[in-house]
Parts: C-alpha cells; sequence; structure tokens
C-alpha cells in the first residue's frame, strides 16, 4: 500500500475509534442516574461512614452435659410447681390475713371459735378438691409459699386457728411425707431462685406479686 494511502487508512481508523469511544461514553452517561443505584444502610463511626448490614441468622448447637440438664429439670419442676401453686397460695394468704385482722377486734373465745369455723369452711370449699390432687413436692412448694404471703409458717397457721394438738399431729404427718410445717421463706437467702422464678411467673402469667413481711 502507497504510504498516502496508509496515511489517509490510518486517520479513517482513528477516526472511526473516536466515534466508537464518543458513542461508547454517550452510553455510559446515559446509563448513570437514580435507577442504577443501590441503596443500603450505614452507620458513622468515629469519623467514618461504615455500610450497615443485618446478616442472616446463625444457629449454633452444642452439647447439653448431664450436669447443666439436671439444673435445667430441677429449674422446670420448680417454675412448674410455682405456676401450679401460687394461686392457691396467693387466695388462701389473702383470706388468712383477712381472718387475723378480723380476730384482732375478737376476744371472746366463743365469737372466735364460730368465726374461725365459718371461715374454715370457707376454705375446704374453695380448696379441698384442688389441693388434693397435688404432688407431695407441689405441697412443699405451696406451703413455702404460703410462709411468703402471710408472713407466718404453717405450722403457726395451724396451732393459731385449731390449737397445738392439732398443728403437731400435721406436722407429724408431713414429716413421713419428709417435709416440714415449720419451714420458714428466705427470699433472699435458700430460696432466692424460688423468688427470681416467681417475679418472671408474675410477670407472663399477670399474677399479683407481692409478699406479706413476718410478723
Amino acid at each position: 500500500m502507497h504510504r498516502l494511502h496508509r496515511i489517509q487508512f490510518f486517520k479513517k481508523c482513528l477516526l472511526l475509534l473516536a466515534v466508537m469511544i464518543t458513542a461508547g461514553a454517550g452510553k455510559l452517561r446515559a446509563q448513570t442516574g437514580v435507577h442504577d443505584t443501590l441503596t443500603t444502610y450505614a452507620v458513622v463511626y468515629e469519623g467514618d461512614t461504615i455500610e450497615a448490614k443485618t446478616l442472616s441468622n446463625l444457629e449454633i448447637l452444642s452439647r447439653i452435659s448431664n450436669a447443666d440438664r439436671a439444673t435445667r429439670a430441677k429449674w422446670t419442676r420448680l417454675r412448674n410447681a410455682i405456676i401450679v401453686t401460687y394461686p392457691y397460695a396467693l387466695r388462701s394468704g389473702l383470706i388468712l390475713n383477712d381472718m387475723n385482722a378480723k380476730l384482732a377486734g375478737i376476744t371472746e373465745k366463743s365469737t372466735r371459735k364460730e368465726y374461725i369455723k365459718s371461715r374454715e369452711k370457707e376454705l375446704k370449699k374453695e380448696f379441698t378438691d384442688p389441693l388434693s390432687n397435688l404432688s407431695i413436692y407441689q405441697g412443699k412448694v405451696l406451703m413455702k409459699l404460703i410462709n411468703r404471703q402471710t408472713g407466718n409458717n404453717c405450722y403457726d397457721i395451724i396451732k393459731e386457728y385449731k390449737g397445738g394438738f392439732t398443728a403437731r399431729f400435721y406436722q407429724t404427718i408431713a414429716f413421713f411425707f419428709s417435709s416440714s410445717l415449720k419451714q420458714s421463706y428466705e427470699p433472699t437467702g435458700d430460696d432466692r431462685e424460688m423468688e427470681s422464678i416467681l417475679r418472671e411467673v408474675c410477670q407472663t402469667y399477670g399474677f399479683n406479686y407481692y409478699r406479706q413481711q413476718a410478723m
């Protein structure tokens, strides 16, 4: 090819290349804008803007030791017993506290006896059937909670209303069931876990959470 022709051909190629580049640039400019913008969340940390993303849930599985499993089972058993018995402890506590308030103004022995007898019928009518279905363990928890709600142990309650002989009789029965009517309730001591569970149960099930201070 003649030199002049080669120069002209080269110029045409440059011109064609310039046209292609210009057209390509125009296409690139046409593709930019709001429609091809990706929106993402970001946080500003110590002056730097950092992209923020919510990662998918990550499931972590681990083996539970026998000790942890036993602790969990013990906690669950206590929680279930509290769910069952606390409404009874709450109701009986209100009745017994009301009885104490009424008896404080009654000095005549026969009148006191008649009043106690009438309220005893009320308690038996309301609680005999449901309480007879409790397990021994639930009965122990109930006695703890009654002490919590009245400020007195079950032995003192029975002794006050039915006499010392009756209280000792029921205490003997409780002994055979590996329990005691005289057990106390210590919310910041031995019964701290029970108190913590009770607080959670009251929040979950809407029970009235209060505790009668010991007299």
